[in-house]
């Protein structure tokens, strides 16, 4: 494993700046690549690349399980999100244009849209990248997906592992949102991109396969929520029209919360029935991608 591209990582005990030993060339599995502080924090590498920064308490929320992150690798590999991942690519863009820019993947989950950004920016512009999940079954995917960036596993309601006003831009795709954190790690100007689903998203088999509803009013308490540290600098609503096969339609149950408790197996079979010789279901998928700037200070 190379050395990180990130220079401003801290410690999520002490908030210390961490700092990289490659691993030993003689017995990498003896001795890993490693984070270390001044105070003697340290934190090795996986084998798959990747570090793992839970500490203390931890989350309410549940880490999505191994079967969650197969589905949902399994359902962008298909391609009927990469309309998606080319607005997110297009939003964080003007945030990407100078020096060694820095952007962070808030929830990142098998990586599949930070490659994007990746692919169009990273030879140009030198970019630099940290991706966090909770998920350590989904880091593992990141990290072999994006090995350039840094890929750890981390609470997102804890601490940002970041120094202060160091990142440019911060994609945050379905996944929750640290706003005072967010706007600590942005610099002046930086750029946070949302996405969201719109009310409507995958109606046509939401009720089908069991998959949780948009509550109303979440797009109000999404603007009173990002309010207190940031402004609405665009939006941008993308459909998307779907042709899904049984499997596929399975797949974008399971990867999302409704995955904790879904049955695989009993999902897969209903839908066979419901679809008959049919073979396709119509689905439309339907995002809105915000783009906030921080309120000065």
């Amino acid at each position: 494993m190379s050395a990180p591209s990130v220079p401003d990582l801290l410690c999520p005990h002490c908030h210390e700046a961490l700092h990289f030993t490659p691993a030993s060339s003689a017995d990498p599995g003896t001795a890993p690549a490693s984070l270390r502080c001044s105070k003697g924090h340290h934190f090795d590498a996986a084998r798959q690349g990747y570090f793992n920064f839970l500490v203390g308490k931890g989350t309410v929320f549940e880490a999505d399980s191994a079967p969650m992150v197969a589905a949902r690798y399994d359902f962008l590999a298909s391609g009927h999100y990469d309309p998606l991942a080319d607005a997110v690519a297009d939003a964080v863009a003007p945030a990407l244009t100078a020096g060694s820019p820095l952007i962070l993947d808030a929830g990142t989950g098998t990586g599949h849209y930070l490659r994007r950004v990746l692919d169009r920016f990273a030879p140009a512009a030198g970019l630099r990248a940290l991706a966090m999940d909770i998920s350590k079954f989904a880091v593992r995917r990141a990290a072999r997906l994006n090995p350039e960036a840094v890929n750890v596993v981390s609470d997102i309601w804890q601490p940002l592992p970041v120094a202060d006003g160091t990142v440019d831009a911060i994609m945050v795709v379905f996944a929750p949102r640290n706003v005072a954190g967010f706007a600590r790690a942005l610099r002046p100007g930086g750029l946070l991109v949302v996405v969201t689903p719109r009310p409507g998203h995958l109606a046509e088999i939401a009720a089908a396969t069991g998959m949780l509803g948009i509550e109303p009013g979440k797009e109000e308490r999404l603007a009173t929520q990002m309010g207190t540290h940031f402004r609405t600098s665009h939006v941008q609503d993308l459909d998307v029209a779907m042709e899904l096969g049984t499997a596929q339609v399975a797949d974008l149950a399971f990867m999302g919360p409704a995955g904790h408790h879904l049955d695989r197996a009993a999902l897969a079979e209903k839908l066979a029935a419901r679809t008959g010789s049919a073979g396709t279901t119509p689905v439309t998928a339907q995002f809105r991608i915000t783009t906030f700037v921080p309120l000065p200070a």
